[in-house]
C-alpha cells in the first residue's frame, strides 16, 4: 500500500516542529527519512503510525486518511518500530513477538496456531529462532531490536515504519536486517543517521531540515556534495560503491564543519 504525506503541520508546545510536509513512499518501496538531528524525523514517523495528531494535513494509506481507520484497523495495516521502545520488559521473547498478533484476535482470546505459526516465522526471519523462552530483559541491545522487529514482522502489515532500527546492532546484523528489509518488498518509511546505508537501502530518500523537506528523490540524484555541506554541514564526495555500484559518501573528517543552511530567524 502506498502512504502519501499531504502539507503536514506537527505543532508541539505551541511551535511548528514540521510545516508544509508533503512525501511519498510508494506501494513496495523503501522511502528513507535522512537528516539532522532535531530535523523531525522521528515527529514525522509518530504522526504516520498516529501517535501524534496532525495540527494540519494528513496521512494518506492508499488514498485514505489514517485518522478516519479506528486503532485495530489502521494496526493491520501499519507496524511500527519506534525508537522510544520502553524499559526492560519482564516478558519472554515469544511473548513480545506474540504481542503483534494483538490486532488479529478477539478481545481474552488466546493465540492459536495461526498465531503460533506466525510468531515462529517472524522469529526465523530476524535469526531468533529458539529464543522463545528467553527474557527480554536478559537480551543484549541487538537482540532485542530484533526481537521487536519481528513483532512488526509478526502484525503482517502493508506498511512498515521503522525510527532508527539499526541502533544497538552491530555491523554484521546492521547488514543482514538492511538486506532482509530490502527482501521484504514492503512499503517501508525508515529514518537513518548512517546515509550511506540509506544510500544502499532506499529508492526514495526525503531529506528534512529545520522541520521541512528540503529534498526528495532517488539516491543518486539527492546526495550530493552541495546538499550534504548545507543540511549536514559536512565535507564530503559521493562516488561510487566498487561493490554495489550504489552511491558512497567519503566524509572528509580532517576538515572544519562546512556552512549549514541558516536556520528560522
Amino acid at each position: 500500500m502506498r502512504i502519501t504525506v499531504e502539507d503536514l503541520t506537527i505543532t508541539l508546545s505551541g511551535r511548528d516542529v514540521l510545516s508544509g510536509i508533503h512525501l511519498l513512499a510508494a506501494e513496495g518501496e523503501i522511502a528513507g527519512l535522512v537528516g539532522p538531528n532535531g530535523s523531525g524525523k522521528s515527529t514525522l514517523l509518530r504522526t504516520v503510525y498516529r501517535h501524534l495528531k496532525p495540527s494540519a494535513g494528513r496521512v494518506l494509506l492508499a488514498g485514505r486518511d489514517l485518522r478516519a481507520m479506528t486503532p485495530v484497523e489502521a494496526a493491520r495495516h501499519i507496524a511500527a518500530l519506534p525508537q522510544e521502545r520502553g524499559g526492560d520488559f519482564e516478558f519472554t521473547v515469544r511473548e513480545i513477538v506474540a504481542m503483534g498478533r494483538a490486532p488479529y484476535q478477539r478481545a481474552f482470546a488466546g493465540d492459536d496456531a495461526t498465531d503460533r505459526e506466525v510468531v515462529a516465522w517472524a522469529l526465523r526471519r530476524v535469526g531468533l529462532s529458539g529464543y522463545e523462552g528467553r527474557g527480554f530483559a536478559a537480551l543484549s541491545g541487538g537482540e532485542r531490536q530484533r526481537v521487536l522487529l519481528a513483532r512488526a514482522f509478526a502484525q503482517q502489515p502493508d506498511v512498515l515504519v521503522l525510527d532508527e532500527p539499526t541502533n544497538h546492532l552491530d555491523v554484521k546484523h546492521q547488514v543482514e536486517l538492511l538486506a532482509l528489509l530490502r527482501a521484504q518488498h514492503r512499503t517501508t518509511l525508515i529514518s537513518l543517521h548512517d546515509l550511506n546505508a540509506a544510500a544502499s537501502l532506499c529508492d526514495r530518500l526525503h531529506v528534512l531540515h529545520e522541520g521541512a523537506v528540503v529534498a526528495s528523490g532517488p539516491p543518486r540524484e539527492v546526495l550530493t556534495s552541495e546538499l550534504l555541506a548545507a543540511v549536514f554541514g559536512v565535507r564530503a564526495a559521493v562516488v561510487e560503491h566498487p561493490l554495489t555500484g550504489d552511491p558512497l559518501i567519503a566524509f572528509d573528517h580532517r576538515a572544519p564543519a562546512a556552512t549549514a543552511l541558516p536556520g528560522p530567524a
